[in-house]
C-alpha cells in the first residue's frame, strides 16, 4: 500500500477516535458521574451508544497502530512503538467490559463503582499509550513541533497515571494534571492527524524516516 494511502488511513482513524472519545467521555461518562441512576435508567440508549463509541476507539486504535507501523516500519523504534499502542488498545478493550455491567444495576453507588473500574483499567492503558507517544515523537522526527508535543504528551500521560496511584490526594491536583495531559495531547495528536491527512506519505517520506 502506498505511503500516502497509509497516511490518510491513519489520519482519518485518528479523527474518528477523537470524535468518538469526545462523545463517550464528555456526553456519556460525565452524565453517568453527574446522575448515575438517571443516566442508566432514563438515558440508557445514550449510554449504550457511548459504549459503542469506546469500542470504535479501540478498533481504530488498532488501525492507527497498523498504519503507522507500515508507514514508518524502516525506523528501528517502529516495532516497539506499535507494541505499546497495541497494549493500550487491548487494555482499553478490557476496561470497556465494566460499562455494560453498569447497565444491570439500579443502585447509583454500584454504577459508579463500575465506572471507577473502567477508569482505573483505562489509566493503566494510558501509561503504555504515553510510552507509544514518546516513541512516535522520536520516530516521526519532523515536523519538530509536532514531535515535541507528542513526546511531552506521552510523558504527561505516564506522570498522570503514576500520580493517580501514588498521590492519596490526587483529586486536589486533578484539574492541573488534566490540563497538563490534555493541552499537549490535543495539540500533538490533532496536529499530527491533520499533518497525516495533508502532507503525510508524500514523495519525501522515505528520506524523512531515515533522518
Amino acid at each position: 500500500m502506498k505511503p500516502r494511502t497509509l497516511s490518510i488511513i491513519a489520519g482519518v482513524s485518528y479523527l474518528i477516535i477523537f470524535f468518538a472519545a469526545i462523545f463517550a467521555n464528555f456526553f456519556v461518562l460525565e452524565s453517568i458521574l453527574k446522575d448515575p441512576l438517571n443516566a442508566i435508567q432514563q438515558n440508557h440508549m445514550m449510554v449504550r451508544f457511548g459504549i459503542l463509541a469506546f469500542m470504535f476507539t479501540v478498533v481504530f486504535d488498532v488501525v492507527v497502530a497498523w498504519a503507522l507501523y507500515e508507514l514508518y516500519k524502516t525506523h528501528p523504534l517502529s516495532n516497539l512503538s506499535t507494541y505499546f499502542r497495541m497494549m493500550h488498545a487491548a487494555i482499553m478493550g478490557v476496561a470497556i467490559f465494566a460499562l455494560p455491567v453498569a447497565l444491570e444495576y439500579n443502585n447509583g453507588q454500584e454504577i459508579l463503582k463500575q465506572v471507577e473500574i473502567f477508569n482505573i483499567i483505562w489509566l493503566i492503558g494510558l501509561f503504555f499509550f504515553g510510552i507509544h507517544l514518546i516513541l512516535l515523537g522520536k520516530i516521526i522526527g519532523k515536523p519538530k513541533i509536532i514531535a515535541f508535543f507528542l513526546i511531552i504528551a506521552g510523558i504527561m500521560y505516564m506522570i498522570d497515571t503514576a500520580a493517580h496511584f501514588m498521590l492519596p490526594d490526587y483529586e486536589v491536583y486533578g484539574s492541573i494534571f488534566l490540563a497538563l495531559v490534555a493541552i499537549p495531547g490535543i495539540i500533538g495528536e490533532m496536529s499530527f492527524a491533520i499533518w497525516l491527512l495533508v502532507k503525510g506519505g508524500k514523495e519525501n517520506h522515505e528520506q524523512r524516516v531515515k533522518e
